[in-house]
C-alpha cells in the first residue's frame, strides 16, 4: 500500500514543533557513522540523512510512522521529505550494499526490485532473482520507473551521486517515497557498517540493529587491540594500474582505515584524500617497490594475469615474494564481486582478514573471507 496522502501534510508548524518538544523519546545512538541520525518520538521516528552524497548540500528527513497510527498523524506541509508506513511490505534498494543490511535482518522477503540484479551476489538475493521475487529494474541512473509503479513498492532506498535524477523524481510524483542512503559516502570500516540501524525503523527492527551492530563493534575493536600486539610493522602498498594511472587509496579513506587499525604501514597515509589517488607508475615505483605487502591490484587476480599487462609489475618486492592480495578473488553467480557487496557490513571480518595476513602470528586459525592471495 501506498505510505503518502495529502492529508499527512495538513497542520501547524509551530503547534507541531512544541508538540514534538514535549512527546520526544531519545535520539538514537549512532556513533560512527556521519551520514545520518534517528529520533525517536512517542507516535513516530524521525530519520534525517545528512549526507547523500559527496559533497551534499541538501539535508533529507523523512517520518516513519506505525500504520495504524498514520491515518490519525498530521504533519505540517513540507516539514518532511517523505512519511512511510511502518513495518514496510514491499521495498526496492539500489546498492548492493543495502542488499546486505537488509539480509543481516532478515528482510530480504520485502524486496521486490532492483536495479541490474547481475550485480547481486549474496546466494539467498541470488535465490529469489531466480525465482522472480525480485525483478530487474534496469540501470538506477535510468531506472525503468514503469516497472517500480507496477511493483507498487511503499519506498525507493535511492543511490545518487547528486540530487539530478530524473527517474526518481518521476517516481516521488507518482506519490511513492524515494529515501537517500548515503552509507557508500562514509569513510570508516565501522561508520559504513553502522548504516544497518538506518534500515532498521523501516522495518520495526531497531533493537535487533541495535543488537546486530553491537556485535560486529565489540569484534572489530577487539581485533584491532589484538593487531597492536605485533612489534611488526609491515609496509604496504595498495591499488593498480588503469590505463596508465595508477590508483591508490588516500589516507583518509575507507581501505587506509582497515591498513591502519591492522597495524601496518601504509606508505600514502599521509594524504588527505578520501577516495583514491591518481599517480603514475614511475612515483610509485620509487616510493612502493620495497613494499613488504601490495593489496588489491586493480581487477587482476593472479600473477601471471598482473606480468602479462605490464612487465614492470615484476619490479615489486611484493610480486618477486607473492605478497599480494586481492579483494576480487571471489565473485557472486552473474560476476559481481562480493566484497563489495558484503565487506562493509562485516569489517570485522575484513580487519582479521588483514591482521592475519600482516601479522599470521596473531590469527593462526582465521579463514580469509574477503581478502585472499592472488593465484
Amino acid at each position: 500500500m501506498l505510505t503518502v496522502t495529502a492529508t499527512i501534510f495538513m497542520g501547524c508548524r509551530e503547534n507541531k514543533k512544541s508538540e514534538e518538544t514535549e512527546t520526544e523519546q531519545s535520539e538514537s545512538s549512532v556513533a560512527y557513522a556521519h551520514g545520518f541520525h534517528i529520533q525517536k518520538f512517542d507516535d513516530y521516528t524521525v530519520l534525517e540523512v545528512t549526507q547523500p552524497w559527496v559533497g551534499a548540500n541538501t539535508h533529507y528527513k523523512y517520518a516513519l510512522v506505525p500504520k495504524e497510527k498514520l491515518a490519525a498523524m498530521n504533519f505540517p506541509k513540507d516539514e518532511f521529505d517523505a512519511v512511510v508506513g511502518t513495518p514496510v511490505e514491499k521495498i526496492v534498494v539500489t546498492s548492493t550494499t543495502h542488499i546486505a543490511a537488509i539480509e543481516a535482518l532478515e528482510e530480504l522477503k520485502r524486496l521486490v526490485g532492483f536495479p541490474d540484479t547481475d550485480y547481486i551476489s549474496s546466494p539467498d538475493a541470488r535465490k529469489l532473482v531466480d525465482e522472480g521475487q525480485i525483478k530487474d529494474l534496469g540501470m538506477n541512473e535510468v531506472i525503468n520507473t514503469e516497472m517500480v509503479l507496477l511493483l507498487h513498492p511503499d519506498l525507493i532506498i535511492g543511490f545518487s551521486i547528486n540530487e539530478d535524477n530524473n527517474s526518481y523524481d518521476i517516481i516521488k510524483r507518482a506519490g511513492m517515497p524515494v529515501i537517500y542512503n548515503g552509507d557508500w559516502v562514509e569513510q570508516t570500516p565501522l561508520g559504513k557498517a553502522e548504516w544497518i540501524k538506518f534500515f532498521a525503523p523501516f522495518f520495526q527492527k531497531e533493537a535487533e540493529a541495535d543488537s546486530i551492530f553491537k556485535k560486529i563493534e565489540t569484534s572489530y575493536l577487539e581485533a584491532k587491540k589484538l593487531a597492536k600486539k605485533s612489534t611488526q610493522k609491515p609496509t604496504v602498498l595498495t591499488g593498480g594500474l588503469y590505463k596508465d594511472v595508477w590508483y591508490v587509496a588516500g589516507g583518509e579513506s575507507w581501505m587506509a582505515q582497515f591498513i591502519e587499525d591492522a597495524n601496518s604501514d601504509y606508505l600514502w597515509a599521509d594524504t588527505p584524500e578520501t577516495g583514491s589517488i591518481g599517480l603514475s607508475l614511475e612515483s610509485v615505483l620509487e616510493k612502493a617497490q620495497n613494499a613488504d605487502f601490495w593489496f588489491n591490484p586493480s581487477s587482476h587476480t593472479s600473477y601471471a594475469e598482473l606480468e602479462q599487462v605490464n612487465t614492470h609489475h615484476k619490479e615489486f618486492t611484493a610480486f618477486t615474494n607473492k605478497k599480494i592480495y586481492s579483494n576480487a578473488m571471489d565473485k557472486g553467480a552473474k560476476g559481481g564481486l562480493l566484497f563489495y557487496e558484503m565487506a562493509p557490513q562485516r569489517p570485522d571480518i575484513v580487519l582479521k582478514d588483514f591482521i592475519a595476513i600482516l601479522h599470521p602470528e596473531l590469527l593462526p586459525d582465521h579463514e580469509l573471507r574477503f581478502i585472499k592471495p592472488l593465484e
